[in-house]
């Protein structure tokens, strides 16, 4: 094994964390007949070589060698590298992506392309390891066949024929969803394999089975579906949980121990192969050309255009099954100060991100057998061992990962996705629910609809004594802000019955609010000022309780006097501006003027570690309190002698919210417009708009800008220039404009339309704003990533186009 390897110059290539000689090492180790060294391997190839999908000179040079290990029996694990291969050579680049690929990504769509050909021209040894004796690699090797082999036509008769048997249920379930993969690349052939899957779906004698082919069924064929699928489902989860030994039979059996070849039963009734060539069935040689279609190329999967701003991405921590990204690989740092909770692609307004560390109790694994995995201290072995966890006790594991999918085949039916997540979450089953819970909060996050129900029935699950199921229910709930109003009596009782789980501490970094508070607060119900009053009592003071505070309002008022005490004792050190950013922010929601004098005392005494961002919440405090911050006027007049410098900008903005003296602030606000930093250019702009009429010299300058590259600077700037000038038609084309460009704008762009006045009938915005209330899909609904008050915004751009046509707004059209 590994003729020629060490011939390689691994030393000339790279892989993500530098030179590639250690790669001869991590194949070797693939090898191994240790268990620990064998995960350590695979790690190391996911985590440097092929690192989030990325091929590399180095990733091309292992493909022989995969092959090598792949087909060899004496190695363990090969089920991981048939896998690793189909992830290395599994990408497709259609024509549209490679008209977009730019000069520098050259190089790298040209590495797919080739890692796609190799793999592909290997891809026959994967026909004979779909028999193969370990159930792992026979579990991998149906995808691998689906996603890399040019004959799809004889794929699908190996499928079909190895159905009926093969003995291991999951292996079965993987059949038939690359029959589904197969549909979905090969679209030509679609229409067979979706009469196969409705045949499968109706007469399959396993539940699991017919679950897993209607799952495929509404993926590739959607409209095959039977009428009656939420009962349908409903009723085959319902066999399940009646037969759970024989699945717990089933997923208990040591991988090495199965045997191909027929089981005790067949897994579907005997049906008539349907020749899927030209008088061909099975797996005898390939025809002289291919039926149906064929990829055409590859490489890189297209991500969101260049320029689209980035969101802050959540998951349920409860979840080990749901990461978007390699938690090995740093992401850039926050550049700058979180002075408001408003999440979204604004760069202008950075989103908080929770740290939620998850911290499995430890797993006591016996004496490792062939073919078991077993716990290492590296990402794949604790991917590995939080899903072990995770499927402790649970007869059919892979009922979830069917449901999702089915989900994801139903796509924007979100009618019948709703009322087969309500049968869920009446399960007798704590794991069906926990799974339903989880599927909830991405059905609702993706897309609109009427949740009251759904909502009610997670929050029912609070109460369950089963810790998982309650936590995830309350991290569901806690992205939903006004959407939980029908869980709040749940979150309630759950906030008396679990004071310890009202702040959270993590082994680094600050402690933050529970799921349950912050869900609680977001509703703004009263309900939650204890748990709030008692965190801010705590020697340190949750990082989130001032947000919280903002959305409660006059009711957190009682919570003023803690803020601005708390707020009085920080040390003005290098931690600074960590200890007063969330009193700072609770002040600037309840507009508690009488923190003014703690509030001046952080302004001139921030350090100069974080000192800007320190002092652009304490600006941000004053200018909420307006006139009952009058003592901060000298201070404010002395901060803006400094023209075309951020902090001259900011303090001009809070000068005209305390004293209205337009004369002193305009000069400075003018000069800022010109800034060569387009974030203080922004700032500007919107101070400017604030001013209204009493800055209508300045419209002119903001015309100017809505020809401006950068998106959010135009419309800034088109807002202000209807605020100072009052002419509505050409900020509104802008406006309209720009929402058609980017989706992240329409929020802000929406709230000055409705402000405008009653939109015309007929006009364009009105034409706009009713696409907008008519899409289903949420317009920040993203695949692979989500932020957490991308529903709070989405709700937020509904209602403020309902009020933009009810004509409720405030201004003029003329």
């Amino acid at each position: 094994m590994f003729s020629g390897i060490d011939e390689v110059d691994w030393a000339s290539m790279e892989h993500a964390y530098g030179p590639a000689d250690d790669v001869p090492e991590l194949l070797r180790g693939l090898a191994s007949d240790d268990p620990a060294e064998r995960e350590a391997a695979l790690d190391g190839m996911y985590g440097a070589v092929h690192h989030q999908g990325d091929v590399y000179a180095c990733t091309l040079a292992c493909i022989p060698f995969l092959f090598e290990l792949a087909v060899d029996p004496e190695v363990q694990d090969r089920g991981s590298v048939v896998e690793l291969l189909t992830s290395i050579g599994g990408f497709d680049l259609d024509e549209d992506d490679e008209a977009e690929i730019d000069e520098d990504e050259i190089e790298g769509a040209a590495n797919y392309a080739m890692a796609a050909a190799a793999v592909t021209a290997g891809a026959e040894v994967f026909f004979e390891l779909i028999a193969d004796e370990d159930p792992g690699v026979r579990l991998a090797a149906p995808l691998a066949l689906a996603t890399l082999h040019r004959h799809p036509v004889r794929v699908l008769a190996l499928l079909r024929e190895r159905l009926p048997v093969e003995p291991d249920e999951e292996v079965r379930l993987a059949l038939v969803e690359a029959a589904g993969r197969v549909a979905l690349r090969h679209r030509p052939l679609a229409g067979r394999v979706a009469e196969w899957l409705g045949r499968l779906a109706s007469r399959a004698h396993s539940p699991g089975l017919r679950l897993a082919a209607l799952a495929q069924l509404a993926r590739c064929s959607p409209d095959g579906l039977p009428g009656d699928v939420v009962p349908v489902v409903s009723g085959l989860l319902r066999e399940m949980r009646a037969s759970p030994e024989e699945y717990a039979a089933e997923g208990d059996a040591p991988r090495d121990r199965a045997e191909p070849g027929p089981g005790p039963r067949p897994a579907v009734e005997p049906v008539e192969p349907e020749p899927l060539g030209p008088g061909r069935v099975g797996t005898g040689p390939a025809p002289a050309q291919p039926v149906g279609t064929e990829p055409t190329g590859t490489g890189p999967v297209p991500t969101e255009p260049v320029g689209t701003e980035p969101e802050s991405v959540g998951a349920d921590p409860t979840d080990p099954g749901l990461t978007d990204s390699d938690p090995t690989d740093p992401g850039p740092m926050n550049p700058g100060p979180v002075a408001q909770e408003q999440v979204g692609p604004d760069p202008m307004d950075p989103e908080p991100v929770d740290p939620e560390p998850m911290d499995p109790e430890p797993v006591t694994a016996a004496e490792p057998r062939r073919g078991d995995q077993v716990a290492t201290p590296t990402l794949v072995g604790r991917l590995r061992s939080l899903s072990a966890q995770e499927s402790a006790g649970h007869g059919a594991p892979w009922a979830a990962d069917l449901l999702r999918t089915l989900h994801v085949g139903l796509d924007d039916r979100v009618g019948d996705r709703t009322a087969l997540l309500a049968d869920q979450l009446r399960s007798p089953d704590r794991r069906q629910r926990i799974d339903a819970v989880r599927m909830s909060g991405g059905l609702i996050r993706a897309w609109r609809g009427p949740y009251e129900e759904l909502v009610a029935l997670v929050g029912d699950q609070l109460s369950d004594p089963e810790p998982r199921l309650a936590e995830a229910a309350s991290h569901v709930l806690e992205e939903l802000f006004g959407l939980a109003e029908p869980a709040a009596d749940a979150l309630a009782a759950r906030l008396a019955a679990d004071p310890g789980g009202w702040v959270k501490s993590w082994a680094s970094g600050p402690p933050g609010l529970g799921s349950t508070v912050k869900a609680l607060a977001r509703l703004g119900d009263p309900r939650a000022v204890p748990a709030l009053a008692a965190a801010l009592e705590l020697p340190q003071v949750a990082h989130d309780v001032g947000f919280a505070v903002s959305h409660l309002g006059e009711a957190a008022r009682p919570l003023a006097g803690a803020l601005r005490r708390r707020l009085a004792e920080v040390e003005l050190d290098e931690r600074a501006y960590d200890r007063a950013s969330p009193l700072l922010a609770g002040l600037t929601g309840l507009r508690a003027g009488e923190a003014a004098p703690e509030v001046l005392r952080v302004l001139r005494g921030a350090p100069e570690y974080r000192g800007e961002w320190l002092r652009t919440a304490a600006l941000r405090a004053l200018g909420s309190f307006g006139p009952a911050a009058r003592e901060a006027v000298p201070e404010l007049r002395a901060l803006i002698r400094r023209p075309g410098t951020p902090a001259a900008t900011e303090a001009a903005e809070a000068l005209w919210a305390v004293s209205g003296d337009t004369e002193a602030v305009l000069p400075v606000l003018i000069e800022g417009l010109q800034s060569d930093q387009v974030h203080d250019r922004r700032a500007a702009a919107v101070a400017l708009g604030a001013l209204g009429p009493r800055a209508a010299v300045v419209a002119p300058r903001l015309r100017g800008l809505l020809a401006h590259e950068e998106l959010w600077l135009r419309v800034d700037a088109a807002i202000a220039l209807w605020e100072v000038s009052g002419r509505t038609r050409e900020t509104t084309e802008a406006l309209l404009a720009d929402w058609e460009r980017s989706r992240h704008v329409r929020v802000r762009v929406a709230e000055c339309v409705a402000r405008m006045g009653p939109v015309p009938e007929g006009s364009a915005a009105a034409h706009v704003l009713r696409s907008e209330l008519a899409s289903v899909r949420r317009h920040n609904a993203m695949d692979g990533g989500y932020g957490s008050h991308d529903i709070h915004e989405d709700e937020k751009l509904l209602a403020l186009c309902r009020r933009a046509l009810r004509g409720t707004g405030k201004g003029t059209t003329a």
